[in-house]
Order: C-alpha cells, then structure tokens, then sequence
C-alpha cells in the first residue's frame, strides 16, 4: 500500500466532486498539514489568495480550509470509506479560540442570518500556549481567581467528509450525511470514521484541527490550530450507512447532524439501533432496550449551520 505526503496547492471551503488533488487506492495513506480554521498554517502565515477556493460569481466564508478532494479508486455510491485516523498532531505552540459577533451557542443564529434587535456581542480572541511536550493547553487569566490553568490536549478533525449526495455542495462550515463540520471530538488518533460514499470516488476533504473542545463548542470555537495529519483510506464495498459512524477502541458510535438538536438525537440512536442489528446479529427491539440502558450521547456542536449529536454504544456489550 502506497503513502503519499499531500501538499496542497488549493485549499477548500466548500465538501463537494471538486476536482481532485489526489488519486489513491484502497489502503493507502495519505499523509498532510492542514491549517487552522483561519486559514494559519504551522507558522501562523495567513493562507495566500491564490491557495483559496474561489467560486466565480459569489462569495465564499472562508472558514475552515481543507485539504483535499482526495478521489479514492474503487469507491462507488452505496459503498462505505473506512477513514483509518492514524495520526493528528498539532505543530505549533499557540492556539486560539474566541467569541464571535452573531455567532456561538447563545445567539441563536446561524451564520449570514443576523436576527437580533440589540447589538451583537464584540468579536474577541483568547491566546492559548500549546505545550506540545508535556500535552497540555495553557490558558493565562488575569482577571480571574483563577490567574491560569492547564488542560490535558484531545486533537482531532473538527472537519472531514466526502461530497455530499444528490449534487450538493455544502461549506465547511456545515455538517451533514457526508460528514463535515461535525466537530465531533471522538474524530481522533485511533479512531476510525466510516463515511458514506455519495459519489464515485468519495472525494474526501479534512481540515480544522482542534487541540481542544468541550462538548457542543458552545462558543463557536475550539483551541484552533494546525496540524500534521496521518489517515490510512479502505474502500468497504460490503457495508453500507446512511451517516457517518465512528468506531473506537471501547465503542461504536453513529452521528446525526441537523437541525433542531431533537432531530439530531432521533437521526444517531436510529442509525446505531440499525448498526446494531444490521451487522451484530441483534433483534430489534432487544436491542433498543439494551440501547437505552447502557448507551451515551454527547454533543458535538451546537453552533454550526446544522447541530450534531454522537450516540455512543459500549463494545462491552457486542457479541464476541
């Protein structure tokens, strides 16, 4: 199986069948630094104009560059990549996060539609120190009882997916079926994400590594950061989903994203109800019993275009 260092010539703000900067096969792996969701890469230079996606006639959010479009040789629609996530390892010192005008869990809004009568909170960063050595964030604060504090690192892909269905191109800003701004933080080294394939080749895209988030991303931001990233891509031609799933080394999950959140959380516990019994040999109303006693949920965002909500199944409980 080949290894291939990407190094992008374009970055994109939008999941769609864009053409591709890379073409591999099943099992091969691909290795990139991706910038953060301002556009900064490892240096904290900004990302040039020319390296932008750019869509002739509108205007595009720049939020959350990716890499990619990957097209993965074999993958067909109905099939499912299996997204192998090796590595994700922050390479700078600093992060940030911040609050944003019009934008963030309290402000009910979604992003291009201003609905509030008073003004909009001010737009304001926090500068995190990255101890890359010893694994944690370092936040400075003054003006608090608290005057620092010092948070263990979770990285992950804030954002990854494939080209929607039905021709739609989505930015990155958004999930949905295919995946994309999930900020799902169980997208981690270690863990594999199973993406439904809705048009040939799959043309995966990731970016918007996070150093750090709590559940929901309830201000609009994680620890934003860059990274080097490591995923080893399979082709799965006798598995089938509806959405993305996540299988790690103590559960399964399955992830709904929508709008409102109750959508969220009917989309993901009917997805691993169905994962259950499609590929773990329970009977159906055994297993929503089994479901409702020893499984979890977190939030992955409630921030985004579309919330998403992971429903999580301990491997405790699967048949050997």
């Amino acid at each position: 199986m080949a290894v291939h260092h990407l190094i992008p010539k374009r970055y994109y703000y939008t999941f769609g069948p864009h053409e591709p900067a890379l073409c591999i096969r099943s099992g091969d792996t691909v290795i990139a630094e991706t910038r953060d969701a301002m556009g900064l890469d490892k240096n904290n230079e900004p990302l040039p104009d020319e390296m932008k996606e750019c869509i002739p006639g509108t205007t595009l959010r720049e939020s959350n560059p990716c890499v990619g479009p990957i097209y993965v040789e074999g993958a067909a629609e109905g099939d499912l990549l299996a997204v192998h996530i090796r590595r994700v390892r922050p390479n700078r010192d600093s992060g940030w996060s911040k609050q944003t005008a019009n934008f963030g869990s309290l402000t009910g809004e979604v992003p291009g539609r201003v609905m509030l009568y008073n003004p909009p909170i001010e737009t304001a960063f926090t500068d995190w120190h990255l101890d890359l050595e010893r694994n944690v964030g370092i936040l400075e604060m003054p003006n608090s009882r608290l005057q620092r504090v010092e948070v263990p690192l979770h990285p992950f892909l804030g954002s990854i997916g494939v080209a929607p269905r039905f021709g739609r191109v989505e930015m990155t800003l958004t999930p949905g079926e295919y995946g994309g701004n999930m900020d799902c933080v169980d997208t981690c080294e270690g863990a594999t994400l199973y993406l439904p394939v809705w048009v040939e080749g799959g043309h995966l895209l990731f970016g918007d590594v996070h150093a750090l988030q709590g559940d929901g991303e309830v201000n609009g931001t994680a620890v934003e950061v860059s990274a080097e990233v490591e995923l080893e891509i399979e082709v799965l031609k006798d598995r089938q989903a509806e959405w993305p799933r996540i299988e790690s080394a103590t559960h399964i999950m399955t992830t709904g994203s929508t709008r409102p959140l109750l959508d969220c959380v009917r989309i993901a516990q009917i997805e691993l109800l169905n994962w259950l019994v499609s590929e773990y040999g329970f009977q159906r109303e055994e297993a929503w019993q089994l479901m409702a006693q020893v499984s979890t949920m977190r939030i992955g965002n409630i921030v985004d275009p579309n919330y998403t909500v992971v429903a999580k199944f301990p491997k405790e409980y699967l048949p050997a």
